[in-house]
């Protein structure tokens, strides 16, 4: 990890407000297609985005350095749960820069219920990542993007943004 990416991520965190309003989802209307993506999970199982047709995907990215993103994860975790019986599929995307050296380990005392991948900061960024930790992305079942969260989220309003898009068809 380079000082002067962790010295800029601390500072937009700081800029960052902790909360977001219930409005930060999109109109379907006004929302992009999603980059499409393969990626391969710790499983070694290939994650295709078009494989998620159909599904609200909940695009997380972290990094084993970030508190934010920890704290965040076991709120993921309880949504994946709760949520994937209504078609919600949840998939971290570590952006740690020694990749699976620090993940690996990190997922072996931390373990979570959904994939998790390493890709680098230039895959984030087509997914709105502008420098900063946490970054979670929903994309809708049309595989549009509906938000893209920079900070961490307020876990009730989270859920009710997912419960939104779980509801639409």
């Amino acid at each position: 990890m380079s000082y002067r990416w962790l010295a800029a991520t601390l500072i937009a965190l700081l800029a960052m407000p902790s909360a977001f309003a219930a409005d930060d989802v999109k109109p379907a209307a006004a929302r992009l297609a999603a980059e499409r993506f393969s990626l391969t999970d710790s499983q070694g199982r290939s994650l295709r985005s078009a494989g998620l047709k159909g599904k609200v995907v909940l695009l997380d990215f972290w990094a084993t350095w970030c508190t934010g993103c920890k704290e965040e994860m076991p709120w993921f975790m309880e949504f994946q749960k709760k949520y994937s019986a209504r078609g919600l599929t949840s998939i971290g995307v570590s952006l740690d820069e020694d990749g699976w050296t620090s993940v690996r380990p990190y997922l072996a005392a931390h373990p979570v219920n959904y994939p998790v991948a390493v890709a680098d900061q230039d895959f984030a960024k087509r997914y709105g990542f502008e420098g900063a930790l946490p970054v979670t992305v929903l994309i809708d079942r049309a595989g549009r993007i509906a938000e893209v969260h920079q900070g961490k989220v307020n876990k009730d309003a989270f859920e009710a943004h997912l419960q939104r898009l779980l509801s639409e068809r």
